[in-house]
């Protein structure tokens, strides 16, 4: 039986979760809080094996909340069970303990899937969430060209790798295709490449 708290302001949402568990089996809702406050008071008599937390939640925020738990009930495993997935929320959960993050949005039975992976040693992410922990990991696209070329020569050039001519590239940058062909011709120079093909590929390999 996996036994679990549930930290949650929206009464509503707390308790369809507490229902949720309740009702199937292997799951025990052992312990319902609308605040990081009321959790804190309670979790170290009941020792839940995980705790869903919201990350919205007054006084004390559920990051906050993670904290705690990580550090004083390290039996405690926290996943964040909210509607947030702002990057600095992400890895700020993450950083404070957090072993998973899921959105509100998951359904029924992917909550359930996802406590099941957190107990035996997963770490359950949205796939929206999971996009952003591993772009994170991931060096700036194109920081080569970045660093060499001015703003106006990167536009030119993502135009020049999607196949626009210059007069399509002009029309679209609202520049003359003088200006176009001058652009081209600097990009050439600060990239070391002799023709478009060559520029696209370097832009394409950094």
């Amino acid at each position: 039986m996996i036994s679990i708290a549930v930290v949650d302001d929206l009464d509503d949402y707390r308790n369809g979760l507490v229902n949720l568990i309740n009702w199937s089996e292997g799951y025990a809702c052992i312990g319902a809080y609308a605040t990081a406050e009321e959790a804190i008071k309670s979790l170290p008599q009941i020792k839940p094996n995980v705790a869903l937390i919201d990350i919205s939640l007054p006084g004390k925020s559920g990051i906050e909340l993670v904290e705690y738990i990580h550090e004083a009930l390290p039996y405690t495993l926290c996943m964040m069970c909210t509607a947030y997935d702002e990057d600095e929320k992400v890895f700020k959960a993450l950083q404070a303990g957090a072993y998973g993050y899921i959105l509100k949005s998951t359904s029924p039975a992917g909550i359930l899937d996802a406590i099941t992976q957190l107990i035996h040693g997963g770490s359950p992410m949205s796939s929206d969430v999971a996009r952003k922990v591993i772009l994170s990991f991931q060096p700036p696209k194109n920081n080569v060209v970045t660093d060499l070329l001015t703003t106006r020569e990167q536009q030119v050039l993502e135009l020049l790798s999607k196949g626009l001519l210059y007069k399509e590239i002009a029309i679209q940058l609202s520049i003359s295709i003088d200006t176009v062909k001058r652009h081209c011709f600097n990009i050439y120079e600060k990239l070391h490449v002799s023709n478009r093909t060559e520029a696209i590929n370097k832009y394409h390999q950094h």
